[in-house]
């Protein structure tokens, strides 16, 4: 079953900022974790970067949502189109937001940059 995309006129309803941090700490604590497995005893150093972009990518562009945003109930959602924002998509938003300044501006709306760069918006599920 396929859905219309939303209507200029119905913007879609943006999680909160808080939310939105909450399941990005828990995909990050996550991900240090899986590659401290793969580095002990020495500490995961940049190897937990790399584990985070692959594994918040994959989630994100095959499910739509990651470990923390399925806890907290988010979903990242294509706001151009209908569906998931595929892998393509989601690798440019993970790169980004990896960067972390695109992550902190916003728009009136509350999208942040890599939201805007990939077309995408994290809502309530």
């Amino acid at each position: 079953m396929t859905h219309a995309p939303a209507a200029p006129s119905e913007p879609l309803a943006v999680a909160s900022f808080g939310r939105r941090l909450a399941a990005l700490i828990v995909d990050c604590l996550l991900s240090v974790g899986v590659a401290a497995l793969f580095s002990r005893p020495d500490p995961p150093g940049l190897l937990g970067a790399v584990v985070f972009f692959v594994s918040y990518t994959l989630f994100l562009g095959l499910f739509a949502q990651s470990p923390g945003m399925r806890l907290l109930g988010l979903r990242c959602v294509r706001t151009t189109g209908d569906g998931r924002i595929g892998i393509p998509r989601a690798a440019l938003r993970t790169a980004l937001l990896q960067l972390v300044v695109p992550a902190v501006l916003t728009d009136s709306r509350g999208r942040a940059w890599h939201d805007r760069a990939a077309e995408s918006a994290v809502v309530r599920a």
